[in-house]
């Protein structure tokens, strides 16, 4: 379980590609500290456990589910990751609630950039607009951010400089592909009244 909150970039040093499953590694500082082998550590908000570590760089094994449902895929040496470490029972939980499982691929429809404004209007699959609600949360590559306005499956969100500054979202620009996960809530939620529903029906 992770909350959101970006510790810092990480570095892509090498990737490994075989048949079903690609090696990632991985350069990062902060998020290894206190981190072992078998931890899990959020990379882009895909939850991956560490198979090997030396120093500052950590390797996972990414399977092919989740090549195929995550943007994962695309990266290359060099490619900046967002990393955060599982959270701890007694940390605070800065962000919201998010497991590091992927619902989708979202694509940038447009970034707007003004004098101390930065807006993301994201698209998403369809069959996840359901989650989301103005004001409600989203995780984007990782990042616990508050929604905006929302129309249909097209949704905005507002970005602080200091955002900007430490995840990879500066670097985003209009149709880059970003990993999200709706809230976990909102799911649990709809699942629970969908299952009540049901059981209601079947009386």
């Amino acid at each position: 379980m992770f909350s959101g909150i970006v510790e810092e970039k990480g570095i892509v040093q090498k990737i490994e590609r075989k048949e079903n499953l690609i090696v990632l590694s991985v350069k990062a500082k902060k998020v290894l500290r206190g981190i072992k082998i078998g931890d899990s550590i959020s990379t882009d908000g895909v939850c991956l456990t560490v198979t090997k570590l030396k120093k500052d760089v950590f390797t996972f094994d990414i399977m092919k589910e989740t090549m195929d449902k995550t943007t994962l895929k695309y990266l290359e040496v060099g490619s900046k990751v967002n990393l955060e470490g599982a959270l701890r029972v007694n940390d605070r939980l800065g962000g919201h609630f998010v497991s590091g499982h992927i619902d989708g691929v979202g694509i940038i429809k447009k970034r707007i950039s003004m004098e101390n404004y930065e807006e993301f209007q994201v698209t998403i699959p369809k069959k996840l607009a359901r989650y989301l609600a103005a004001k409600g949360s989203v995780c984007i590559d990782g990042i616990s951010l508050t929604l905006g306005e929302v129309k249909g499956n097209m949704f905005s969100v507002y970005i602080i400089p200091h955002t900007l500054k430490v995840t990879t979202l500066g670097f985003k620009k209009d149709k880059d592909k970003v990993n999200i996960e709706t809230d976990l809530l909102a799911k649990y939620i709809l699942s629970a009244r969908e299952q009540d529903l049901i059981l209601r029906k079947s009386k």
